[in-house]
């Protein structure tokens, strides 16, 4: 990477002390510097991360989107673009070189790059179950995206400019085990829900996620089938007319944890809320409701 497209990357990271190693060595071939903004772990990810020459900062954490754009007001980036990456994922080889290749060579309309994502689950790349892989602005010009504040499937947006897909990926790879996912899940689903009844009832501004129009028109979408009765069609969709089958036990396991296990518990803690508050609460209430039994301040 030549002098004038130096890259600084943003990490941020809660307990990685299982991942942090690979996460920083993958990105230590491309980027200048390495960020890490870590929300007071108490295993050795900073002691990892500060030994192989990552910039480790300590900042209370409320939810990801917040916390990254603490970090995007706050950190002294030196690079002409930030990479984000999350602890447990890294860069493929093929990604690496096209980066390499390719970055020096944009025009300077171009603010940003999407980044295909693979999924490695229980040991195996999931190549089926979705129509495409993902491409995710993850590498943009210093200076570019603001993240939009949600609880749940933030992104980064483009101030100005446009984005260009790269054609390799990175890689999501998870080395805990499935204790640690349906509890990851289980945080994820009340997050969701907080997200779904914010909207209906006005909980959130609007904050710029009318960016990313396709993603809020397909959970739309889902949520106007029957609850529960979705979680079955999303079951049957993703495993059989997009051919999750053939991911063999891991796509199995992966397609129904989706779907019956975070998918389904969408639908029942809505239920609980439901059963306890009625119909039409109060904003007053729903604040209360999430604060006491999920810890959101919202």
């Amino acid at each position: 990477m030549n002098k004038k497209n130096q890259i600084s990357a943003i990490v941020l990271t809660f307990q990685e002390e299982l991942h942090i190693a690979r996460c920083i060595k993958s990105l230590q071939r491309v980027c200048s510097e390495i960020f890490i903004v870590d929300s007071f772990s108490t295993d050795k990810t900073c002691e990892t991360a500060n030994s192989l020459g990552a910039h480790v900062v300590q900042h209370e954490y409320i939810n990801q989107a917040q916390q990254f754009q603490w970090a995007l007001d706050t950190l002294p980036c030196k690079g002409d673009w930030v990479m984000r990456l999350d602890g447990d994922e890294y860069l493929s080889d093929g990604l690496v070189s096209e980066i390499q290749a390719k970055l020096s060579d944009f025009p300077e309309e171009v603010t940003g790059c999407n980044l295909p994502l693979d999924v490695v689950f229980l040991g195996r790349k999931l190549r089926y179950g979705r129509r495409r892989p993902p491409a995710i602005l993850r590498l943009w010009r210093n200076g570019a995206v603001y993240m939009e504040q949600r609880w749940m499937d933030e992104r980064c947006v483009l101030k100005y400019g446009k984005a260009v897909t790269l054609t390799n990926r990175f890689v999501d790879h998870n080395l805990n085990g499935l204790t640690w996912w349906t509890q990851k899940h289980n945080n994820y689903a009340s997050r969701e829900l907080a997200v779904e009844i914010g909207s209906r009832y006005g909980l959130f501004e609007d904050n710029g996620s009318n960016h990313l129009q396709q993603r809020n028109n397909q959970k739309k979408r889902y949520y106007r089938l029957p609850p529960f009765l979705r979680a079955f069609a999303y079951f049957f969709v993703r495993y059989i007319l997009l051919g999750g089958f053939l991911d063999g036990k891991p796509g199995l396991i992966w397609a129904t944890l989706q779907a019956y296990w975070y998918r389904f518990l969408i639908d029942a803690k809505m239920y609980e809320l439901e059963t306890v508050l009625g119909k039409n609460p109060e904003k007053e209430q729903l604040r209360e409701y999430f604060k006491k039994n999920s810890g959101l301040k919202i």
